[in-house]
């Protein structure tokens, strides 16, 4: 080590941005911050901001959501195993981004990360960011690539990813119980599922499958009438991470 010059190499920045989905009026809804400092002043954006020094990338991921949104993603490191947080938000590693010109302050890389809760309140803005919004992911991101709206950076990209992420993973894995409350109704969750493939699913067929595959949904013994109509049945998320046979994402 006493040959090592870390002045040899160059210096570079690291920076968390974050992808948070919900579930608001039957839409699947992201959050994004109003930057109120150069660049891109003005533009709507992921939140996100630099790691610091003495902390994780996960710690950072937490401390960014907190501090531009009022939104807790995670409690105080250590306290949960890594990946669970509070009233069930899921926090998850999606992918690395730098583009050597993604950003023009200086050489930065991104480590994206996707935060999924169910309908979460509306959210406050804090540190330099000017406000914070939910926004439809459908009117973000557009029908055809380039009718979406601009946001800054590169995070068109990856709001893509984030929400291709979670698209995905509903299909072989029980994620889609994140977006719901503890105790919730198949058609509540069928809705869920809806909202993130932007598709309408038949609610038997629905019921079938869900209720069929083993250890998806528990039966919490209650029932509900928040739907209106008869009372519904009350379930639970099973122990199940992976799904078999999957719920397959009908073909467009």
């Amino acid at each position: 080590m006493s040959r090592y010059d870390p002045s040899a190499f160059p210096p570079f920045a690291v920076t968390v941005d974050l992808v948070v989905l919900t579930v608001r009026d039957h839409e699947l809804c992201a959050l994004l911050v109003k930057r109120g400092e150069a660049p891109f002043q003005g533009y709507w954006a992921l939140p996100g901001g630099f790691v610091r020094l003495d902390e994780g990338l996960a710690e950072a991921a937490s401390r960014e959501l907190a501090e531009e949104t009022g939104l807790r993603a995670q409690s105080l490191p250590g306290s949960l195993p890594a990946g669970q947080t509070p009233a069930g938000v899921h926090l998850e590693q999606l992918a690395t981004y730098g583009h050597p010109q993604r950003d023009p302050r200086m050489r930065v890389v991104s480590v994206a990360h996707l935060v999924l809760a169910p309908d979460l309140p509306s959210p406050r803005a804090g540190g330099d960011a000017s406000s914070a919004r939910w926004a439809p992911v459908g009117e973000l991101l557009g029908k055809e690539q380039g009718d979406g709206v601009p946001l800054a950076f590169d995070h068109g990209r990856i709001l893509a990813d984030g929400v291709e992420r979670a698209r995905s993973k509903i299909e072989y894995s029980s994620l889609a119980t994140a977006f719901c409350p503890p105790e919730f109704t198949v058609g509540e969750l069928r809705r869920v599922y809806e909202a993130v493939w932007g598709v309408v699913l038949d609610p038997r067929n629905f019921h079938r499958k869900v209720t069929g595959t083993p250890g998806f949904l528990l039966p919490s013994g209650g029932t509900t009438t928040r739907q209106g109509g008869r009372p519904a049945q009350l379930f639970t998320a099973g122990g199940a991470t992976l799904l078999n046979p999957p719920m397959l994402r009908p073909e467009a």
